[in-house]
């Protein structure tokens, strides 16, 4: 048996495999695509794709060493550190994969090949375990490979592997190392003490596809998909009983026991928080590394979770002064050759968890004095109450789990039940409080602003920065400086490009916000490749947008002046939106603007943008803005300092946005709309600039093909208009009379189709008037007694004209009462003549459907009563 390092591994094992024909794939993040997994928990996680056929591999065979986290959610070993011999929280998985090429006699040949040639561990203390059902796996290992058959196990579903419950799937065989009866009986890894027989590698034989409805079908191009522990085989090649004696774990709590001024050996407690120490640093340090920030949600709870579990262990051992730092230095130093990103992030990193740990200092020493306090109170038996356990989290920051985790020390349990009761009751109060409910998942911002501080803008100065990378992930991104404005005060956030010289990544902005406040946020969009935390970038602002957007955010404050000269000084500013092509100011008046006023405004506004004055931003306190009599926008909250906004001799008020150098970069002003949007409030929208421009010379070009059309000078528009009003309006009556004398025409005609003496009809082409006259000429013949006329009008809706002789059987409002209901309609019920309008067209032929009804005449007389 070799003895060789954790580095040393690394090489042979992906030198191997490259020698046949793998490709070495770099570890992906501990951050997975996967939206099921919180961390990259294996090897097979960045390939995940390639297996389920969502997409094709880039490559046929391929080796990794992958950064691997089991700490939160299904794979969870947190617990287990520090009192194992194995678990840890951060490992790493050596793996060979192959996407539809070798399968199990190569990988199962390479794998003995390895462990006993390359790495040299003694053949005679290996076993292998298969499935119970995979006859050929066991025919390789034995007949192919030669390991003797009595050190070939079958195992139950221990060796078989699925992704889900339904997808790929496949038997695994596995390689054990026996390390001898001193740590426990013989038997093999079926039988045998779990301590003495030690998993290496695992390979996984995916071959067939389950279905939903339990079957295996064979896949046309099985995998392989292996994973062998660093740490456990680096235990086994150092001949050392844990992984806690290896190398890399040795330089580690050898710093842990320096910075916490203990000694391994003294205790086994005091060991087990030293151990801790050691793990807990090289999770958080390659976590953060990758981009996870501490948080209150989803990973970002676990991240925190392990660095004050850390620092509670480091609590236990005497320690009040902050050693992850000190620690983070060590893993640096350990790991940074095998992991770059880490090394090159160093500084970041350890400042992250360093600000976290000394947040949690005073909250540790207040919740353990306090719970210490009850511990020792409580009787024989009785566990800790959950609303105590409630106090200390909602009160003093204590977490549940080191609560629990101080009490199972004692022997103690917490009432969780109860806890969950209480925070249950205090989540119901607080929804109750609070009027929104946030929607965005600003945690890891939260995090990353405690660790970091505010994002530092010069985008006042400089359109184009050169900034780091902070955080990437889910299309957001944050650098340590930035260009680009969030949006805020209601100016919409910069848009443009942040680009990365030595990976060549671009990613679109397409929107800029706050995280939280002062930390800007960049919603990205991917143009070549992607941004990762430490890339050193260049940020480069849309400047022609800002340009725009800088004009119109400058005249929403001259505007604002404007109206408080024409409007008076009850004129407030209530909201505004401000983006490069139009802006839009909300104030408080009482009633609309007439014409005159909005052109007395508009004057204003482009007299001081004609004067150039020049505008003045500046830092200064709040007080001494106060004092000069600056005017504070709604719904802004101001600090102790705030910025002013000197626009010209006139407009003096707060604002954190950004604008002209002077009046004239405006350029002209024109008002496009005014509006009411609500009780005493007014909206004004607006153009400026090249925006201004643009409209008026459509709205010219407009007037100038109007006044072709009608033949006149664009000058005499208005008279041409006019003038050709007045012949359409003669011409409509002329074609109105025309239309009558027609319809009358008709009335022989329609009277000759009375059933009875009554006539119900449709006709076509004639107007309200014409359609009233009608029907009396029809009463008038001589035989009819009644007349129903219904019409579509040509301006929309229907009409309906009833006629009836005077002193005869029928009433004509009677006789239309329910049909005008039909077409929606109303009017007056006379008894010689009724005239009804309605809007619903469609129904009219119903309509004189139930006039013949009223009529008492047959449905069948519709048809022939009918005059196209």
């Amino acid at each position: 048996m070799k003895s060789m390092t954790a580095a040393e591994v690394r090489r042979a094992f992906v030198d191997f495999f490259v020698e046949r024909g793998h490709t070495h794939h770099p570890s992906a993040s501990l951050i997975p695509h996967d939206p099921t997994l919180l961390f990259t928990v294996a090897g097979m996680v960045p390939f995940k794709t390639y297996f389920t056929g969502e997409q094709q591999a880039p490559f046929s065979r391929a080796v990794t060493v992958q950064k691997c986290v089991r700490a939160g959610g299904k794979h969870n070993d947190l617990d287990e550190i520090g009192r194992t011999s194995r678990h840890l929280t951060f490992f790493e998985m050596l793996g060979n994969f192959s996407f539809g090429d070798y399968f199990k006699s190569d990988a199962c040949a390479w794998a003995w090949e390895l462990v006993t040639g390359v790495l040299g561990l003694d053949p005679e203390r290996l076993w292998v375990t298969v499935h119970h059902s995979d006859d050929e796996a066991e025919a390789i290992w034995r007949d192919e490979v030669g390991v003797p058959a009595e050190r070939i196990q079958r195992l139950g579903e221990d060796n078989y592997w699925r992704m889900a419950d339904v997808g790929p799937c496949g038997p695994c065989s596995e390689i054990f190392w026996d390390k001898g009866p001193d740590y426990g009986p013989d038997g093999g890894p079926a039988h045998g003490g779990e301590e003495r027989f030690v998993e290496v590698w695992n390979l996984v034989f995916m071959q067939f596809e389950s279905t939903p409805d339990g079957t295996e079908i064979p896949l046309p191009k099985p995998s392989i998909d292996t994973g062998l522990g660093l740490e456990r085989t680096v235990a086994v090649l150092q001949g050392v009983d844990s992984v806690w004696e290896t190398d890399e774990f040795v330089a580690l709590l050898d710093a842990a026991q320096r910075l916490a001024g203990a000694k391994l050996g003294e205790s086994e407690p005091r060991d087990v928080s030293l151990r801790i120490l050691a793990d807990h640093a090289r999770s958080t340090s390659l976590l953060v590394s990758d981009g996870v920030f501490p948080s209150n949600e989803d990973r970002g709870y676990v991240l925190r979770r392990i660095i004050r579990r850390a620092v509670r262990h480091a609590y236990l051992l005497g320690v009040e002064v902050p050693v992850m730092g000190g620690m983070v230095d060590a893993v640096v130093e350990v790991m940074g050759e095998a992991y770059p990103d880490l090394a090159r992030n160093h500084g970041y990193v350890r400042d992250v968890i360093d600000r976290e740990e000394r947040r949690f200092h005073q909250t540790l020493r207040t919740g353990q004095a306090i719970l210490d306090s009850r511990l020792e109170a409580l009787d024989p038996g009785q566990p800790i109450d959950g609303e105590v356990a409630f106090l200390l989290h909602d009160t003093y920051g204590f977490p549940l789990e080191v609560t629990v985790e101080i009490a199972a020390e004692r022997g103690v349990e917490v009432d969780t039940e109860g806890f969950a009761a209480a925070m249950s009751k205090q989540q119901e109060r607080a929804r109750s409080a609070r009027s929104v409910a946030a929607t965005d998942d600003v945690a890891p911002f939260v995090a990353l602003f405690s660790a970091t501080g505010p994002t530092e803008f010069c985008g006042r100065a400089e359109l184009t920065t050169v900034g780091r990378v902070l955080y990437a992930a889910d299309g957001r991104v944050v650098l340590d400086r930035t260009p680009f404005y969030a949006e805020s005060g209601g100016q919409i956030g910069d848009t443009g490009e942040i680009s990365c010289e030595a990976t060549g990544a671009r990613v679109r902005v397409v929107d800029t916000v706050y995280g939280v406040p002062d930390l800007h946020v960049h919603i990205v969009e991917a143009i070549d490749g992607g941004l990762r935390v430490g890339d050193e970038v260049t940020a480069a602002v849309d400047a022609e947008r800002r340009a725009g957007i800088r004009r119109n955010h400058t005249a929403t404050h001259i505007l604002h002046w404007a109206l408080r000269e024409v409007l008076g000084d009850h004129v407030k500013q209530q909201g505004s939106w401000v983006g490069p092509d139009r802006l839009r100011f909300d104030f408080s008046h009482y009633e609309a603007l007439t014409a005159e006023q909005i052109t007395e405004v508009e004057d204003i506004v482009n007299s001081e943008v004609l004067d150039n004055e020049s505008c003045r931003h500046y830092e200064t306190t709040f007080d001494h803005a106060q004092q000069i009599g600056a005017i504070a926008f709604f719904g802004e909250k101001y600090g102790d300092m705030v910025r002013v906004l000197e626009a010209g001799r006139h407009s003096v008020e707060l604002c954190g946005g950004t604008h002209v150098r002077a009046l004239g970069d405006i350029g002209a002003f024109h008002i496009t709309s005014e509006a009411s949007i609500g009780a005493n409030m007014r909206r004004l929208e607006a153009i400026t600039g090249h925006d201004t421009l643009t409209l008026l010379r459509d709205q010219q070009s407009r007037i100038d093909d109007v006044a072709r059309s009608l033949g006149v000078p664009s000058a005499e528009l208005a008279d041409g208009v006019a003038k050709r009003q007045s012949e359409t309006k003669a011409l409509r009556t002329e074609v109105a009379e025309l239309r009558r004398r027609l319809a009358l025409s008709r009335a022989p005609e329609l009277a000759a189709t009375a059933v009875e003496g009554v006539v119900v009809a449709r006709v076509d082409d004639v107007g309200r008037d014409g359609l009233r006259d009608l029907a009396v000429s029809i009463r008038d013949i001589d035989g009819v007694k009644a007349v129903v006329l219904g019409t579509a009008l040509d301006s929309g809706g229907a009409a309906l004209a009833a006629a009836a002789t005077e002193g005869g059987d029928f009433h004509a409002g009677e006789l239309i009462g329910d049909a005008k209901k039909t077409i929606g309609g109303g009017g007056r019920s006379a008894a010689d003549l009724c005239v009804a309008g309605g809007r619903d067209a469609d129904r009219l032929d119903e309509a004189l459907e139930l006039a013949r009804a009223a009529a008492g005449i047959a449905p069948e007389a519709e048809r022939t009563g009918r005059i196209p």
